[in-house]
């Protein structure tokens, strides 16, 4: 490959909001991108959760460069004010987008390696100097080779998600017991995925505001004429805290705070259940085919007849195995990044601004951007990902002026301090300064607690944490 490098694209890995924003940009600054999407339509991941509102405003999920390309077609925002759905962002402005980027944009086209042309990972010797390869699967089967100046990988995190099992690995027995089990938010308003929860007890596992969304759906559902009987057991791998529900009234994105309330409410109202300190380490059917949730320390939860996994999402690294990255150990997410977005350090949503110098990595020229910039951190926003990509693309331009005029303002949480993903046993998380439980215990708030079984203690409601 002997072409100079200004003359390849730009490649853009995946065409949700970050990819088409980076393509935006790389437009407005006269580089040619070429966004690759494995899905068969704009916003392929954010299509499979179309039913959940988002906690943005559209006033925050319009990238400005995107609008200024929109703008010629007569498009126009929706009311900046007004909280768009993911069906709604997709078809009202990711399509649009897409659509006026064109040819810039291919569908079906599944990237399945990045590397150096004629270099491997090992080799030095004239490495910066060689453009980047891309191999890419097309849907009909056939295999293409690419060459590009520069490759953003906006490809996302949302098709890895989390498995059950508190060590991180599936839990004994997830992947046979797949048919009862869901990793993402169930569309309520489906009569189908409705008839699947409607009356029935469903465990949700996971801590952030999907398993908050979750709780308050099946809680509605149970409200609703047909849905008599429906319970919700939330299992959470620490105790309950002032921050378990959120930052409530004190979160600066007001929705995104009404989220935790949501599920506060479904709890205190009896629609759910709480059991803390519960790390799943294997799923047992019983005799009638409903689910036996088994934590590590041996302990067994009453069947359940469907398992709902919010545990997050974690990056495909598979098909940059041939580049030189430099990540996190814990998250995965680009080194210089990491203490910015530590989930164990802090959680007020203030993270400092980022762009390309964060974002960089020994192979000069890779960026990772959007959710697959955070690895496996939380509560990522859509604005956050627009000024990562206005600031790689200006550095890919040169323009390292604009690049490093990093301007970011992110609304807090309302939870300030460690997230304390894995309370030690003399934490003191409590609204109260309170306790520790002796044990992990289910909890109802608002009523006298109920233990999981006969010789478990009682803790006081709404206030010790878990080991």
């Amino acid at each position: 490959m002997n072409a100079p490098a200004t003359d390849l694209p730009v490649i853009v890995i995946g065409a949700g909001p970050a990819g088409l924003a980076a393509a935006a940009h790389l437009a407005d600054r006269g580089i040619e991108p070429l966004v690759l999407e494995a899905g068969r339509q704009a916003g392929a991941a954010v299509r499979e959760w179309s039913h959940v509102r988002l906690f943005s405003t559209w006033g925050e999920v319009v990238d400005p460069a995107a609008e200024k390309l929109l703008a010629p077609t007569g498009w126009t925002r929706p009311d900046p004010a007004t909280y768009p759905s993911g069906g709604e962002w997709a078809e009202q402005y990711l399509t649009p987008l897409a659509d006026v980027l064109g040819a810039r944009v291919r569908f079906g086209a599944r990237v399945t390696g990045v590397s150096r042309a004629g270099r491997d990972r090992i080799v030095d010797a004239d490495r910066e100097t060689q453009p980047f390869v891309v191999h890419v699967e097309t849907d009909d089967g056939r295999e293409e080779r690419l060459f590009a100046r520069a490759v953003i990988d906006a490809s996302g995190t949302w098709a890895t998600p989390g498995p059950a099992g508190g060590s991180g690995l599936p839990a004994l027995g997830e992947k046979a017991a797949a048919g009862r089990i869901t990793y993402q938010v169930p569309d309520l308003k489906d009569p189908a995925v409705r008839a699947r929860y409607a009356g029935r007890r469903t465990a949700v596992i996971g801590s952030g505001a999907s398993a908050f969304t979750a709780l308050a759906y099946l809680a509605d559902l149970a409200k609703t004429e047909g849905g008599a009987g429906t319970k919700a057991v939330w299992i959470l791998r620490r105790g309950i805290s002032g921050a378990t529900f959120g930052g409530g009234t004190a979160d600066q994105l007001p929705a995104r705070g009404a989220l935790g309330l949501a599920a506060k409410a479904a709890v205190a109202d009896g629609h759910a259940d709480v059991v803390t300190g519960f790390r799943t380490e294997a799923f047992e059917p019983d005799e009638d085919g409903r689910l036996v949730l088994v934590a590590e320390d041996g302990r067994r939860l009453e069947p359940v007849d469907e398992v709902i996994v919010l545990t997050g999402f974690r990056p495909d690294l598979s098909f940059l195995s041939e580049v030189r990255l430099n990540l996190d150990e814990r998250l995965q997410a680009p080194v210089a990044l990491a203490p910015l977005i530590d989930p164990n350090q802090h959680s007020c949503g203030t993270v400092y601004p980022h762009g390309h110098r964060e974002l960089s990595h020994p192979e000069q020229g890779i960026y990772l951007v959007g959710m697959k910039s955070y690895g496996r951190a939380p509560t990522f926003l859509a604005m956050t990902g627009y000024e990562q990509v206005r600031s790689v693309a200006a550095a890919i331009a040169g323009d390292l002026d604009a690049a490093d005029r990093v301007e970011l303002t992110l609304p807090e949480t309302g939870v300030c301090g460690g997230a304390g993903l894995f309370d030690a046993p003399d934490s003191q998380q409590t609204d109260a300064g309170g306790c520790c439980a002796p044990a992990p215990q289910l909890v109802q708030l608002g009523a006298a607690p109920a233990a999981v079984t006969a010789d478990t203690a009682d803790t006081p409601a709404g206030g010790c944490c878990g080991s």
